[in-house]
């Protein structure tokens, strides 16, 4: 699967230079003239990639992670997690489906993939997983703890609505799928249900 990056509100310029190097996140700045002729020094985060994965078992159910992670509030979500740095977001997406579940898919598709924030170089790939069958254990590292739920499409819904998820771009595509009834027959048969 030939998938591309998407592209940035506001780009780093070639002229960036990394001003600070983080363990996630790294600074650049560069600077511009302003329409008043006076130059200014613009500042952008960059991160590695996400990947995110809407798994979808043989039987149907759709995997939804309760998580705890130190220092936050547990949430709801869907699994997922940084891309390593030269890394396929595909690939990345198996090993997380792998190292959280256990699980492996038979098929794969890109959801979607954007680059949410236009301060921050970062892109988002959201993958669906179908035919989702257990291989192996978890394989948490240590600043996490993943409780699998199965639930059904219409429990999916729910509770990505719900509060305690933090996908509020799935929580979007929801919201204006069940206003449009075939917005929300094309989801479930993108999920494969």
């Amino acid at each position: 699967m030939q998938i591309k990056k998407p592209v940035s509100e506001q780009p780093l310029p070639e002229t960036a230079k990394k001003v600070f190097k983080g363990i996630i996140f790294d600074v650049y700045q560069w600077e511009l003239e302003g329409y008043d002729g006076k130059v200014r020094t613009f500042e952008k985060l960059k991160r590695p990639d996400t990947a995110v994965i809407i798994p979808v078992t043989e039987d149907g159910k759709i995997i939804i992670a309760k998580q705890e992670q130190p220092g936050k509030k547990p949430f709801m979500g869907l699994v997922g997690g940084r891309l390593d740095e030269g890394e396929d977001p595909l690939e990345a997406a198996k090993r997380e489906l792998l190292e959280e579940t256990g699980y492996e898919a038979k098929e794969w598709s890109l959801f979607s993939s954007a680059q949410p924030l236009a301060k921050i170089e970062w892109a988002v790939y959201v993958f669906i997983a179908r035919g989702c069958k257990k291989v192996a254990g978890q394989n948490l590292d240590g600043a996490e703890k993943v409780e699998m739920l199965f639930v059904d499409f219409d429990e999916f819904v729910e509770m990505t609505l719900g509060d305690e998820s933090r996908d509020e771009w799935l929580k979007i595509k929801l919201l204006e799928a069940k206003l449009d009834p075939t917005k929300m027959q094309a989801m479930k048969k993108q999920l494969g249900l």
